[in-house]
């Protein structure tokens, strides 16, 4: 075998693959996340340790069953967002089937029943903030209220920042002539956040509401 021949049949050199740069700074801002909510649990722990007596009267208040039943819906909407990302990677934006043929669902369909269900978590803890007024626990009340809307508000403002994100991505799919990698990218990095403002949620549902 000549020269030539050994030179038309070497490998190609492989191209190196590189990560995403888009989800990889996604995930070092998350991790800036998980110090900002570790020192609002540092916050809530130091307060609770200050003032026990405090703490037992207030969480006798609290409504763990209504709590409870909200997270369920926070949870099942992280697995509604991951079939939407499974969908995106597929390329298919939208459902090709009949509305309640769920196989056939696209990226849109399942964000779209993500969102709803974000929103039902949103509105939900606004009632029980109401709730929770009307039996003496305000933010300006004691520690325990300003503890306890401090670390569930801020969560909340990121649930309605995921919402938001959720509307660009769904907007962006009905405009994009041909739904591609761009398309993708963006709606594992929607996932990415969303996913993690779930398992910020069940931790601070285990510390607030389980760890009287």
């Amino acid at each position: 075998m000549t020269t030539a021949t050994h030179a038309l049949n070497a490998p190609a050199h492989p191209v190196p693959n590189r990560p995403n740069l888009v989800s990889v700074g996604t995930i070092v801002w998350l991790s800036s996340e998980v110090m900002f909510f570790a020192a609002l649990f540092a916050m809530y722990f130091t307060l609770r340790a200050a003032l026990p007596e405090l703490w037992a009267t207030e969480t006798a208040k609290l409504n763990v069953p209504f709590a409870l039943m909200n997270t369920i819906i926070l949870v099942l909407s992280s697995v509604t967002c991951q079939f939407g990302v499974w969908a995106a990677e597929r390329h298919k934006p939208r459902r090709s089937g009949g509305l309640f043929q769920f196989k056939e669902w696209g990226m849109v369909e399942w964000f779209v029943l993500t969102f709803i269900m974000g929103a039902i978590f949103v509105s939900v803890q606004a009632f029980e903030y109401v709730e929770l007024v009307h039996h003496g626990i305000s933010l300006s009340s004691h520690a325990y209220g300003s503890a306890f809307y401090l670390t569930t508000g801020f969560h909340g403002i990121h649930v309605a920042g995921g919402l938001i994100a959720f509307l660009l991505i769904i907007g962006r799919a009905f405009l994009a002539r041909n739904f591609g990698q761009f398309e993708e990218t963006g709606a594992i990095v929607v996932s990415y956040y969303w996913h993690f403002v779930d398992v910020v949620w069940i931790a601070l549902f285990a510390i607030i509401y389980f760890l009287k």
